[in-house]
């Protein structure tokens, strides 16, 4: 008898990673009642990449509390973004009285979220969602509160001796290595056909109900059977995999693009395979196909579609060693014409025999003509003393073509070539130089670093993109101060006196960086403030900046201090929705004593309520020309319902705005380049020198949140590149002589003019309206795309929601204090990028952003009254067109409305639908006079900018406060008093017409007054006795009877309203 040896332990693998959903539903409150009792049981099912999961059931409980977490496996944590989260609410059946009266259990509402909206386990909160309806014709209320938040575990496995086979997976459950809810169970059938029942998956969740999608696979006739042993090497491709040649878009939109098929279809696919060898060989052998993201070649969306390709031959200079001299080598790079200079090295390693200096710089060099009969590319060394070091020539026809995205092309070593230097004995060529040589498009990743200009300062002209620093809005409630030492001796003592308490005005003052706001006079109740007042700011991230708060008394001539607090914004706690926040005491510390420099210590305390609201929108654009209303927390955000494609082509016949050249010839100049704010993201392209008509074919995305939003895009002048040539030294003023980027033109699109997915290539005007007049300084071509592959019924429940964040209807913001905190959010977005490399000089993100919207102007306000004439035009027109009917100007028309008068008077149940019928023929005859341009270019006419006076706009041009002689400032004002004088009488009139409709029946007039309720007494006895048809054809025959029958002057009833009484002969 044998015995055999013992098991081997077994082999420790690699700990995997595993990353785990937390779903924590925490509460919901005022549920709709669906027992018929008056309340409901409800329970909560989270369903997450197939994996369904639920909570206990509360019973009769419409404010159900349940703190219970439910986990979840992410099976790839790199597409979690593209999953979806749904969780919905349901009355448990079974807790009613009868349990079996119901069939199925009532829905009470859902929430979508998407792998954008969850967080890192730490930086989660408790956020409140909506319950949403699952179709039109459901009842949903209430609100749920989830926190969802994720992390990653390391999960050591065990593999099984050598020698012995892996012992089979049980029914129903994965095979090792393969992640659960991925693998396909297979069901066969027949020979002919078989269904494949797929697992849970994202097709899956495309399903209305729990039963998993049938795909129905046909294959030919199996030839015989050949056992084959699987590899296990082999692993099974994932139904997710997709080629890395696919465009990778944002997480929302790759989604919107695959859901496709409609959440109430069930999925049928049909896959044909081709005959097998073998009907028994495994399929891990056998080639099949991949799905990819995009369900057809028409619905991919290719990158650099919408701009022309430009070749340019990229060289990347990595590293050289070797090199005979280490005094501050560089490079030239010489290609037919073009040549260009590398920077100092930026690292040198002088450890071994071998020195290496690196330069990692990366040349972007326009190519060469056909005819130019230049083939050959030269890169050369030289050290400091211009000293040759060593060279390598590269034949251009073997320079590989890289097309995106395509892996970067390895550099490689070459050996420095070229002869000894005769007159210097001591020259010598050595060394090696590391480099790559690849021709590519302006979308290549290295085009936005590439150096393609010897310009000064041409760090200034590279594309680059931004991104608006995250704003928030700082609330500060003050509510009372306590124990506040004063500094006058007999003010402790008097605040027991009532005549002393009077003599106090004691203010609360919060200031942010350069932002402050102060309260009212507090109000003193037993020696203490009391306030209870409302302070906002804005707060930008990084939250590195300190809130102080100060307490003054300004009862005097000058504030004197009282004490003051200070807090850090990264203290400060976040709120997402309405939710109370608990208050705190600070304590005070120092007062005028410290400001003197004698002393100071604790000055008191004072309850305040601070938070950080991160479910309101932080308008930094005007309202009228906002690109973005997404609320500053991430949670919050609805999915992208599209994508915006812009191609900025170039530019046409600029002006110049510059010269250039010595005394004697000069010559002028335009350095143009192009900037684009959508959202957060702003982008900007690279800087063309000297050329009047510029091209860039640049192309750049945005997703698309809302559809009535706007695209703002801007041309400027490069003054920037200048700016290490120039005086820096302060002027008499204080300030440099740093120049600035000039503006050349402003373009706005708005987002829900775009056709979806039909690209709209046009040259628009670019019209700037300065002090000396309107100017015309050339035309921009842009190629515009909306791509919105979001079916008709979600594209259009956009528009039935709410324009701004839920919190802007709760706790609503006025528009004067919205105004001035636009201000601010402005000058923080302007100092943010201006940090940048490089800068976005704040003159342009003022004008990008409309900051000067707000400021007078004559112009303007014409403009203004121009428009509402125009909106009020089709009423002048419809009076018009019935005052033409009743005086028989055509007879035939008159004819045809008083027989549709009596149609509608006989049959009054058609009126409404006769008018909704009216309003849609006008839509559909409208359909011809559509505009076939998206509106982007500045309107000329409707700005009223092209009949403005000189003096008007020099006014509007004039800084606040002014810096006109005091002769300018009196004739604008004796003019603005012109115009308000206007104004003035327009509401005079308006009120005077108000006013005589109440003296109707005020008895200002004792007999206006019983002659008018007498009519109306007349008339009631007449509606009462006559039928109404009857009532309404005779007023109607007599409103449209002929001109012979009618008299010229105006009607008594007229009249009789123009001699009631108003207030205006009681006006001072």
């Amino acid at each position: 008898m044998t015995t055999s040896p013992p098991p081997a332990p077994p082999k420790l693998q690699p700990p995997t990673t595993v990353r785990k959903l937390i779903v924590e539903v925490v509460d919901a409150r005022d549920l709709l009642p669906k027992d018929g009792q008056g309340s409901s049981s409800p329970y909560v099912v989270a369903d997450f990449d197939g994996q369904r999961k639920r909570t206990s059931t509360k019973y009769r409980d419409l404010n159900p509390v349940w703190n219970e977490k439910l986990e979840f496996i992410v099976t790839d944590p790199s597409t979690m973004e593209d999953e979806e989260l749904e969780i919905e609410v349901y009355n448990d059946k079974k807790m009613l009285n009868g349990g079996g009266v119901t069939r199925k259990n009532h829905f009470l509402g859902r929430v979508k979220l998407y792998g954008t909206q969850f967080w890192r386990r730490g930086d989660e909160g408790l956020i409140y969602f909506q319950l949403e309806k699952k179709s039109v014709f459901s009842w949903i209320r209430g609100e749920i509160g989830l926190k969802i938040y994720y992390y990653d575990e390391q999960v050591e496995e065990q593999r099984p001796p050598e020698g012995e086979p892996p012992p089979p997976p049980p029914e129903n459950q994965p095979a090792e290595g393969v992640p659960p809810h991925s693998v396909p169970m297979v069901t066969f059938m027949s020979a002919e056909t078989m269904e494949v029942q797929v697992g849970p998956t994202e097709i899956a969740r495309e399903v209305a109900d729990l039963t998993p999608p049938m795909v129905t696979v046909e294959q030919s006739s199996p030839p015989p059977a050949i056992d084959v042993p699987p590899d296990p090497s082999v692993q099974d491709v994932g139904i997710y995999s997709f080629p890395p040649s696919e465009m990778r878009f944002p997480p929302e939109v790759r989604k919107m693009q695959t859901n496709l098929v409609g959440s109430s279809e069930r999925v049928n696919k049909v896959v044909r395979r081709s005959p097998t060898p073998n009907n028994n060989y495994s399929s891990e052998f056998s080639p099949r196909a991949i799905p990819g993201r995009f369900p057809g070649e028409t619905e991919r969306i290719n990158a650099y579609d919408l701009v022309e390709p430009m070749q340019y031959l990229f060289v990347r200079i990595v590293k050289a060693r070797g090199l005979s001299s280490m005094d501050n080598p560089h490079v030239k790079i010489r290609a037919g014409p073009h040549l260009k200079k590398s920077k100092p090295p930026t690292l040198r390693l002088a450890g071994d025999a071998a020195g290496i200096v690196e330069w990692n710089q990366v040349f972007g060099l326009p190519p060469n003509r056909p005819d130019s009969g230049v083939a050959t590319l030269e890169i050369s060394v030289w050290d400091s003393t211009e000293q040759f070091l060593g060279g390598v020539c590269l034949d251009l026809s073997d320079v590989p073509v890289r097309d995106p995205p395509e892996s970067p092309l390895a550099p490689q070593w070459y050996r420095l070539e070229g002869g000894d230097d005769p007159q210097n004995p001591n020259s010598r060529v050595s060394g090696d130089i590391q480099l790559s040589v690849w021709i590519g498009t302006q979308a290549d990743d290295a085009f936005p670093e590439s150096w393609s200009s010897d310009v000064p300062g041409v760090a200034h002209t590279r594309s680059k993109v931004y991104q608006s620093p995250k704003l928030w809005y700082l609330r500060i409630t003050v509510i009372e101060a306590q124990d506040i030492h004063f500094t006058n001796t007999n003010s402790p003592s008097s605040l027991q006196v009532p005549t002393a308490i009077n003599n106090f005005d004691i203010r609360v003052k919060a200031q942010l960086g350069f932002q402050s706001a102060r309260t009212r006079r507090g109000v003193i109740s037993n020696a203490s403030f009391f306030w209870n007042e409302d302070l906002i700011l804005v707060a930008g991230e990084p939250l590195e900046d300190h809130l102080i708060l100060l307490i003054e008394d300004r009862a005097g001539k000058e504030a004197v201090l009282l004490g003051h607090t200070i807090t850090p914004l990264s203290s400060i706690e976040q709120r997402l929705d309405e939710r109370h926040v608990g208050s705190k005491w600070l304590s005070l510390e120092g007062g005028s004593t410290v400001m003197n420099g004698t002393g100071g210590g604790f000055c008191g305390r004072i309850n305040v309520r601070m938070c950080l609201e991160g479910g309101y929108h932080v308008l930094d654009e005007a309202a009228h020309v906002c690109s973005d209303y997404r609320p500053t927390a991430k949670q919050l955000w609805k999915p992208a319902i599209g994508v915006l494609e812009l191609g900025i082509l170039g530019a046409r016949g600029l002006l110049p705005m510059k010269t250039k050249g010595s005394s004697t010839t000069t010559k002028g100049s335009t350095d143009a380049y192009c900037v684009a704010k959508y959202g957060k993201k702003w982008v900007r392209t690279k800087t063309i020198a000297d050329s009047f008509d510029p091209r860039w074919n640049e192309q750049y995305t945005w997703q698309v949140y809302d559809p009535c939003t706007v695209l703002t895009i801007g041309v400027f002048d490069n003054w920037r590149m200048f700016a290490d040539v120039v005086d820096d030294n302060p002027n008499n003023n204080g300030a440099t002589n740093r120049p600035l980027d000039y503006t050349i033109g402003k373009v706005r699109i708005r987002v829900s003019t775009l056709e979806s997915n039909k690209v709209y290539t046009y040259s628009y005007p670019l019209v700037i309206l300065r002090s000396s007049g309107l100017k015309k300084m050339g035309e921009i071509e842009l190629a515009v795309r909306f791509a919105c592959p979001y079916l008709l019924p979600d594209t259009c429940a956009v528009y039935g929601q709410p324009m701004l964040p839920r919190m802007h209807y709760i706790r609503p913001i006025g528009v004067n204090q919205q105004e001035a905190l636009r201000g601010a959010a402005t000058r923080i977005v302007s100092v943010w990028l201006a940090r940048s490399e490089p800068p976005l000089g704040p003159e342009v993100v003022r004008y990008m952003l409309d900051a000067d919207s707000h400021v007078w102007s004559i112009r303007r306000s014409k403009a203004n009254w121009l428009r509402m004439v125009v909106v009020l035009g089709w009423v002048v027109g419809l009076a018009r067109w019935v005052d033409d009917i009743r005086r028989w100007r055509n007879p035939v028309t008159t004819v045809l409305v008083h027989v549709l008068y009596l149609v509608l008077v006989w049959y009054p149940d058609l009126i409404v639908p006769t008018g909704f019928l009216y309003v849609f023929l006008i839509g559909v005859w409208y359909y011809r006079f559509r505009p076939r341009v998206p509106t982007g270019g500045m309107d000329v006419r409707l700005s009223q900018a092209d009949r403005v006076d000189p003096d008007e706009l020099d006014e509007e041009f004039d800084p606040i406060p002014s810096i006109k002689p005091a002769e300018v400032i009196r004739m604008r004002y004796d003019r603005l008093r012109v115009v308000a004088g206007k104004v003035q009488r327009v509401l005079g009139d308006i009120a005077t017409q108000g006013e005589r409709v109440e003296a109707l029946v005020s008895w200002r007039d004792p007999r206006a007054t019983r002659l008018f309720i007498g009519v109306c007494l007349v008339v009631a006895v007449v509606l009462y006795i006559v039928p109404a048809k009857m009532v309404a054809v005779a007023l109607g025959f007599y409103f449209l009877r002929h001109p012979m029958f009618r008299d010229p002057s105006p009607p008594a009833s007229l009249n009789f309203f123009r001699r009631l009484p108003s207030l205006s002969d009681r006006l001072m």
